[in-house]
């Protein structure tokens, strides 16, 4: 099995809902990202020229933009390339928010993320801008939060991918209490002695490059390496489809602050996934970001 690429006009909303989102087939998009003023502006040099001070702080140690960027270009060799180096853009790049919109790319909709509703608390997605330098990775292979389906936009760089096709749970070993989360330390390097199951896994290994968006449905096991100097945006999609699964991690998630914590929570979450129901079968369009 292959990752498919296909150019953004080539395939209609109605063609991505049935052929990827409902079976939950990972996808590359070669050019969704053209409607952003972002595609094409975001760059090293644009970043040091218009946010070289801003802040943000990796595994407790506070960086300007400038800082990683020398790490992660290696100007500065003196200390470790922290990563993953992320920025919030609604909190910390406000400005850069009209330069990613539509967000939803014409196919990531309907998304009740988007909604007022989900607009309040944290429910696990979020709007964000990684910044990596050449073999950074992310530390460990994943499923997302809260069964949300994940949209990485690279818009400078190529990133290499790997997924694990839909029903290799038990392959990819679960941490017990972490389910999200594989206990193999290297996926790279696996210990067939200490994970014998591993020998039965399938991954798919693809590169995404400058203007790509790659599409992860919710549950699918991946995680990814940058291969040069790289900066991508990434954003969550909830909608009818997964949300029986988000509630469940809901309550997993809140329960573990307290049964009271839980009920409100899960009973806040049902209710708003009631209106964007309606709201979707009334044709409501949605519009801006979420958190």
């Amino acid at each position: 099995m292959e990752v498919r690429k296909v150019d953004a006009s080539e395939i209609t909303h109605e063609q991505f809902i049935e052929e990827h989102w409902k079976p939950g087939i990972p996808l590359v998009f070669k050019n969704a990202t053209k409607v952003w003023k972002a595609n094409g502006q975001f760059s090293p040099e644009w970043f040091r020229k218009n946010f070289g001070d801003r802040k943000t702080t990796v595994d407790g140690t506070v960086y300007t933009m400038n800082e990683i960027l020398d790490l992660v270009e290696g100007k500065d060799t003196s200390r470790p390339v922290p990563y993953p180096c992320k920025y919030h853009l609604p909190t910390q790049l406000p400005e850069v928010l009209s330069m990613v919109s539509p967000l939803n790319l014409g196919f990531a909709k309907p998304n009740w993320l988007e909604s007022s509703w989900f607009k309040r608390g944290y429910w696990g997605g979020a709007l964000e801008m990684f910044i990596g330098g050449t073999g950074g990775k992310f530390p460990y292979v994943h499923v997302d939060y809260y069964h949300l389906s994940a949209w990485i936009n690279q818009l400078y760089g190529r990133k290499q991918f790997t997924v694990w096709p839909k029903g290799q749970d038990e392959f990819l070993y679960p941490e017990s209490g972490n389910a999200w989360k594989s206990a193999i330390p290297d996926i790279e390097n696996v210990d067939l002695s200490k994970f014998p199951k591993y020998k039965d896994a399938t991954p798919i290994t693809f590169v995404v490059g400058a203007g790509e968006t790659l599409f992860i449905p919710f549950g699918t096991w991946h995680t990814a390496k940058s291969l040069e100097p790289t900066i991508s945006v990434a954003f969550d999609l909830l909608n009818d489809h997964n949300f029986p699964l988000f509630l469940k991690d809901v309550w997993a998630f809140k329960k573990q602050q307290g049964t009271a914590k839980a009920i409100a929570a899960t009973s806040y979450a049902a209710v708003g996934g009631f209106v964007c129901r309606v709201g979707d079968m009334m044709g409501v369009e949605r519009s801006g970001v979420h958190n």
